[in-house]
């Protein structure tokens, strides 16, 4: 009889304790739902709108000459756009552009941050020195640059005479221009990079690095079978950031060529600014804003997929 009691006693306490874990699981669930909800609102309706605008915009024949009563034309921008060689020559100078400015600034980010992963005197004043660019203004900076490159009188010119080698155009030639802005974002992003990879070096744990020097492993080996592969998901975060950011530069490009030479340096941000403000074509331009803003968050998602099987193979 007193075992009885003292089994009903015990059962009742153990589904007091479920019911209560119960509710606390609940609980939480609800809260973190909850607590985040009103920022979640508050960005959706911020992003929803400019974007449900732009694709209502982008089905409509708008000009400043009917802006209140706009022509319904369906997908005819977007036909028109598969057909626009000035569009397609503007989406592969932003891959050259991208690509270009991606594999400097992620091989230049990651040799800084192996130089800066090691003690040596005025290691604090360097690194500050090479952060410089990276909180500059970019517009300021490229009226720096357009001096510094001035095919006349430029610094970067007498430089090369000094040493003895021809004088380039830079900006104003066709053939150069594009190669010549990838290297302004680089000087001006790679220390975002160095700083990320940087961060990801000092997290690393020192126990494989001393077993493989024990081992007899040149530096070369633990960089190349230890440190890179630990890295790798550190990269990737640094390459979904920059690939971003290089897909929808705008203020260099304007601040220095406007597009220029001729159309070399137009890339699909001035390419739709250019059609939306210059030529007044706003239906055509928000269609055109449409393909690149799914371009731009293709290749956000691809970067995301590849960093989580990257952080899953780690």
């Amino acid at each position: 009889m007193a075992q009885s009691v003292f089994g009903r006693q015990l059962n009742s306490f153990i589904s007091a304790r479920r019911l209560k874990t119960s509710s606390l699981r609940r609980g939480r669930l609800i809260a973190s739902w909850l607590f985040p909800l009103p920022a979640i609102l508050v960005v959706a309706v911020m992003l929803a709108y400019p974007v449900g605008y732009t694709v209502w915009l982008s089905l409509h024949d708008l000009s400043p000459f009917n802006l209140e009563n706009p022509e319904w034309i369906g997908t005819e921008n977007y036909a028109a756009l598969l057909k626009d060689t000035r569009f397609h020559a503007a989406l592969e100078r932003t891959a050259y552009f991208t690509l270009g400015a991606l594999a400097l600034q992620v091989a230049l980010g990651l040799g800084m941050a192996l130089l800066f992963n090691h003690n040596f005197v005025g290691r604090g004043v360097v690194r500050t020195l090479f952060l410089l660019p990276m909180v500059a203004t970019p517009v300021a900076m490229s009226l720096i640059w357009m001096l510094i490159l001035n095919p006349v009188d430029g610094v970067a010119n007498w430089i090369l005479e000094t040493l003895g080698l021809p004088p380039q155009l830079w900006l104003n030639s066709a053939d150069s221009v594009l190669p010549t802005l990838i290297l302004m974002d680089t000087w001006q992003w790679s220390p975002l990079v160095m700083l990320m990879i940087l961060a990801g070096m000092t997290a690393l744990p020192h126990e494989p690095f001393e077993a493989a020097a024990i081992d007899g492993a040149s530096w070369w080996q633990s960089f190349r079978f230890l440190m890179l592969p630990m890295l790798r998901p550190t990269i990737m975060v640094a390459l979904m950031f920059r690939s971003i950011d290089c897909l929808k530069t705008f203020d260099i490009i304007y601040g220095t060529t406007q597009g220029g030479p001729g159309f070399a340096s137009e890339t699909l941000n001035l390419y739709i600014y250019k059609t939306g403000f210059d030529y007044f074509r706003l239906g055509y331009a928000a269609a055109a804003l449409v393909v690149f803003f799914t371009l731009v968050l293709s290749v956000s998602l691809l970067l995301i997929i590849l960093r989580r099987r990257t952080e899953a193979a780690a």
